[in-house]
């Protein structure tokens, strides 16, 4: 009985949602939840309406409480990471990220939000591997193409850039951004072709020419960023090692040691492992070619 009147209500939320009645769709899920507090396709509806009211602290509440009931439902993790991206936590935004993409490793949107949260922790090599799955599995994704262009433009890798703009016209013709992007490439370029300035003559360092910050501010500024992000990606390295390979190790010995097992389960378990051990690639290559770009400034740095 009970659970034939939350069907009922959801019906009613359900249709308020379709004529974006976002208020009246919440006290609906509310009053169902009140019938019955462990149903999660409540909590699942009720954090997407929390969500375009952007009242995100309750919409990542209900995820949670979604992944808390039925853990296997790989959509909720990846909204909850959507949500946690936007909250600023990134951490264990990319854990729930990696869980949902765990659950469901053809999920667009699970890449698509792990680059974006790359891209707001810095992390620009692993925004883009997050980005080209992405684009692999879904290649009319226009945002992810004007993502990938935006990133390259910043690198100045201007021809990569251009490519993936004039996919994201392709995909959305007359795309606004996408034009943008294109001028402000050709103006780039422009500027690019035009004479090198003189070069400008190093400042020496050493016992009897100190630092600068006023000199050698630019290049202080370069080494320090360098230097913080070949720690965050320590940091991602040692955390995948922790929340993803571990466990991926764990789960397929246990298959092996009790091969009576379904095969289904030890499929699941070297898929799983094969993405972790991706994830670590991906990582390894990021936080090596920070390292060598902080021992290139090292070395570059002006001595006595």
């Amino acid at each position: 009985m009970v659970l034939a009147e939350i069907a009922k209500l959801c019906e009613t939320a359900r249709q308020a949602i379709a004529q974006r009645d976002w208020e009246k769709a919440k006290q609906v899920y509310l009053q169902a939840l009140g019938l019955k507090s462990d149903q999660p396709d409540v909590h699942y509806g009720l954090a997407t309406v929390y969500f375009q009211l952007r009242e995100l602290t309750s919409a990542a509440h209900h995820f949670r409480e979604v992944t808390r009931l039925d853990p296997r439902r790989a959509g909720a993790y990846v909204n909850l990471g959507a949500v946690l991206n936007l909250l600023e936590q990134y951490d264990e935004a990319l854990t729930v990220l990696r869980k949902g993409i765990q659950l469901d490793n053809k999920r667009v949107e699970g890449f698509y939000n792990m680059g974006l949260v790359y891209r707001r922790k810095g992390l620009t090599d692993m925004a883009i591997q997050s980005y080209r799955e992405a684009l692999r599995l879904n290649p009319r994704m226009a945002d992810a193409c004007l993502n990938l262009a935006n990133i390259y433009y910043e690198k100045e890798q201007y021809r990569q850039a251009l490519e993936f703009y004039k996919q994201a016209l392709q995909i959305r013709p007359a795309w606004e951004k996408a034009l943008e992007g294109i001028t402000r490439i050709e103006a780039a370029l422009s500027s690019t072709a035009a004479p090198a300035a003189p070069e400008e003559t190093k400042e020496e360092v050493g016992p009897d020419h100190p630092i600068d910050p006023a000199v050698h501010g630019h290049f202080l500024t370069t080494l320090h960023h360098a230097t913080i992000e070949s720690e965050e990606l320590g940091r991602l390295f040692e955390g995948l090692l922790e929340q993803e390979v571990e466990p991926a190790i764990k789960d397929l010995s246990s298959c092996l040691l009790y091969p009576e097992g379904a095969r289904s389960v030890l499929d699941e378990c070297v898929k799983r492992f094969e993405i972790a051990l991706e994830h670590m690639r991906t990582a390894h290559r990021s936080l090596q070619t920070k390292v060598n770009r902080v021992r290139e400034l090292a070395d570059d740095f002006p001595r006595s």
